[in-house]
């Protein structure tokens, strides 16, 4: 029964207590006993654990009964940090529904509004809540004003919870049920639609497949096709996470869940491609994903000369679970085979940096990050140019454009000036300013090209 699922994802800016309160919210719902939990649940990866911080997006089901009627809840928890915007406009695209958290003792920050206009513009229900209201200097009043300001929403609509201590959880998972409408229900007959939205590469399984069925129904030991790439397999099993992975008979329409495809190619499962059955399957694929810019790129080369091969399939597993990488070979006078590799931002690097050496062994030699430029030659020919070997002579470069981003900087009144003159001396374009609070401790947000 469609009509009782709902799927919802939490958004919020870094430490505004997404992965707390979806602890919370698997203690509430009893998908996890008492003496399994344990803080940040649901961030599988050691890195995650240590930093504190939530790098890949985790689906998980939780069962909860609201005025007697059971519901199931597919709850997606999202990274906060601006490197790993892409799992969560991937996650996005999977759900109904979002959590837009805030820390009610911070208030509005940069990327609870740049994850805010993801969720929009997919058209998802959002449920604006107050998370940290336990703490001292929580100001639920100011921080509530910045949320009507910014969602145009009433007073009531707020609802108000902390992570920590467990207040108000209950009903947040209340306002899920009631406001996220349930997934569109399908016609059976039009065949299986189902969206690929993470992947992983397992030693024994093959490709492991995170998807959402957006039409039809899968089953066990049913042939497949992947649309996009055309590779066909055998579903060797289907079931959801509970947050660890539970084999279910069947996915049907709405349900998030995974698949294990059994397929040892890493190229034949894309995120964002459609699984249909290979009989009678779906004429068209779903829309996917936009396909990610890489910001910023660093040429990266194995230590050891011999480990070229080992760093080739390394990339390529990683890319797999992490679809805003790009890659492609590259080779250096002095460093040898390696390759020049595009990511989101620094700390997207560091975090790739540090997961080729626990995950795969591998130590590399990483290059000073730069961008991308856009080069026109004087014969009218265009190339981009992503490191200072690749650029042509002077005599023959017509012009060279750089990167130019749009950029909205929150910051108190105060500051507004000292912050206005540091981005014009950056020679900043300036566009227009908007006030996000009124009365004392006012904060701005200016928006500027640069």
């Amino acid at each position: 029964m469609s009509e009782n699922i709902r799927n919802f994802c939490i958004i919020a800016h870094i430490d505004h207590g997404k992965s707390t309160l979806a602890d919370r919210f698997l203690e509430v719902t009893g998908t996890i006993d008492k003496r399994n939990m344990k803080a940040q649940l649901l961030d599988q990866m050691d890195i995650e654990q240590e930093r504190g911080i939530t790098i890949k997006l985790q689906p998980v089901r939780m069962q909860y009964t609201h005025d007697g009627v059971p519901y199931s809840l597919n709850l997606i928890d999202t990274p906060g940090h601006v490197d790993f915007t892409y799992e969560v406009s991937r996650s996005l695209a999977a759900v109904e529904g979002a959590v837009l958290l805030v820390d009610a003792s911070q208030g509005v920050q940069a990327q609870t509004i740049g994850n805010l206009y993801l969720a929009l513009e997919q058209n998802l229900k959002i449920i604006p809540v107050l998370n940290k209201i336990d703490l001292p200097n929580a100001d639920v009043d100011k921080t509530s004003a910045e949320l009507m300001h910014l969602l145009g929403c009433e007073r009531a609509d707020i609802l108000t919870c902390s992570g920590k201590t467990g207040e108000g959880v209950a009903s947040v998972l209340e306002a899920v049920i009631d406001r996220v409408p349930p997934p569109q229900t399908t016609n059976v007959d039009a065949g299986l639609q189902a969206l690929i939205f993470d992947s992983f590469y397992d030693d024994y399984k093959g490709v492991v497949a995170s998807i959402r069925v957006t039409g039809g129904s899968i089953k066990k030991k049913q042939k497949v096709t992947f649309m996009g790439t055309k590779a066909t397999a055998e579903v060797l099993d289907v079931g959801h996470y509970a947050p660890k992975p539970i084999s279910d008979d069947t996915l049907e329409n709405g349900h998030i869940g995974y698949l294990v495809t059994g397929l040892k190619e890493l190229g034949e499962v894309r995120v964002g491609d459609t699984v249909t059955t290979t009989v009678n399957g779906a004429v068209a694929p779903l829309p996917g994903y936009k396909e990610v810019k890489p910001m910023v790129f660093a040429g990266v080369f194995p230590q050891e000369g011999d480990d070229y091969n080992a760093l080739r399939d390394a990339v390529d597993k990683l890319k797999l679970n992490d679809s805003a990488l790009f890659y492609e070979p590259e080779h250096s006078q002095a460093l040898g085979f390696g390759f020049r590799c595009g990511f989101l931002g620094m700390l997207h690097l560091e975090i790739f940096q540090e997961r080729l050496r626990r995950e795969f062994g591998l130590h590399i030699i990483a290059t000073v990050p730069s961008v991308a430029y856009h080069v026109t030659k004087t014969n009218r020919e265009e190339m981009i140019v992503k490191s200072p070997q690749a650029l042509p002579d002077v005599q023959s470069i017509l012009h060279i454009e750089e990167p130019w981003m749009t950029v909205d900087i929150i910051t108190p009144q105060e500051y507004i000036g000292n912050t206005m003159t540091l981005v014009t001396e950056r020679k900043g374009e300036y566009v227009n300013t908007e006030y996000l609070s009124t009365g004392a401790g006012q904060r701005a947000m200016l928006h500027y090209h640069m």
